[in-house]
């Protein structure tokens, strides 16, 4: 019997040090990053910010975002994309989103609506945080969440605008995507 006992304990430990990926993920409400270095996959979060994870379904199945470029990525704060005219001015042909301000932190890995000085500007562009960048708390909306591949993010060429900028090469949410 303490033979079990000792299998069954080694089991539930080796359970717990499993890698993150093991678990199932919400696979609607989840997307897969393509970048020129390898795949970021990003849990959105519908329960923090509902119209804003819709919005951002809504442009990924249509292919918005493929080929579009990061278009403003600064050192140690963030790296922003979504405008397809690649000047940061730009959004999509859908009206503007009403902010979803939340206790959501902007910390490292956090991903957040891009939007002008009104509030309620935000529209189809996003930003990634490099760093911690508290100070957006509550002034910004976060949509979701770096949960693999933060690396591929950090690689992304700095600049306002970058000289030779990076782009997306595809964005797709994962239920959509063929595995």
């Amino acid at each position: 019997m303490p033979r079990i006992f000792s299998a069954l304990a080694t089991f539930v430990l080796m359970a717990s040090f499993a890698a993150p990926q093991a678990f199932a993920r919400d696979l609607e409400n989840t997307l897969y990053l393509d970048l020129k270095d390898g795949r970021v996959v990003i849990e959105m979060l519908p329960d923090v910010a509902p119209k804003h994870v819709t919005r951002i379904k809504t442009l990924t199945r249509e292919g918005f975002y493929d080929g579009i470029v990061f278009h403003r990525v600064i050192k140690d704060f963030m790296a922003q994309t979504g405008d397809p005219t690649g000047t940061g001015r730009g959004g999509s042909d859908y009206p503007d989103v009403r902010a979803e301000f939340s206790g959501e932190p902007f910390s490292r890995g956090a991903v957040g609506a891009a939007r002008s000085q009104h509030p309620d500007s935000a529209n189809s562009q996003f930003f990634i945080c490099l760093e911690d960048s508290n100070f957006l708390d509550r002034n910004y909306t976060v949509w979701g969440r770096v949960v693999e591949g933060m690396e591929f993010v950090d690689n992304i060429k700095l600049g306002e605008p970058p000289v030779d900028p990076d782009q997306i090469v595809r964005l797709q949410v994962a239920a959509d995507a063929a595995q």
